[in-house]
């Protein structure tokens, strides 16, 4: 398979923020920002690999700045490195307060998505390459990221098998 710049992937999804999408702060609920990062970081990751995928992981999602009730949400995504069948995708979140025109990040995530065919078994990606400043620096650490997130599953699966499917302090679920 023959590799494809990183700009190739670029996903870009705008949403008006409408009350049901918000809290009781009158801000954009978490989950529901976290929902839109899955969404775009997914269309991201197809687009390059061409092919089905699934999340892999989500790494931590810091929620910089609040994004208000009649608001927008722009996302952008895309694929910064590859390994095997898996696919490191950045997602960058910018609010906008449409009446003003101020825009602020509010928040940034990597997210490790896996394609496959289809019998949903892991299948290869092509390669990925930066040509930006901004892509080559995302993808230089790259590799650190993913020996990090390979240990983080490995400590969850420890904790999966430690406690099972039973709560110790409750037994009946």
């Amino acid at each position: 398979m023959e590799a494809k710049p990183c700009i190739d992937s670029l996903t870009v999804k705008s949403s008006h923020v409408l009350p049901p999408d918000t809290n009781s702060h009158g801000t954009l609920f978490g989950g529901k920002l976290m929902a839109h990062i899955d969404d775009v970081a997914a269309i991201a990751a197809v687009r390059h690999a061409r092919k089905p995928v699934v999340t892999a992981s989500t790494d931590s999602v810091d929620f910089l700045q609040p994004v208000f009730e009649g608001d927008t949400i722009c996302l952008e995504a895309f694929v910064t490195w590859t390994h095997n069948t898996s696919m490191e995708v950045f997602v960058k979140a910018t609010t906008e307060n449409l009446l003003t025109g101020e825009r602020k990040v509010c928040t940034t995530a990597f997210l490790s998505m896996v394609a496959v065919d289809e019998k949903n078994e892991p299948s290869p990606v092509p390669g990925v390459y930066p040509e930006s400043d901004e892509e080559k620096w995302l993808h230089e650490n790259a590799q650190k990221r993913h020996e990090h997130r390979k240990n983080r599953r490995k400590e969850s699966k420890e904790l999966a098998e430690k406690f099972g499917t039973s709560l110790p302090w409750k037994r009946d679920c």
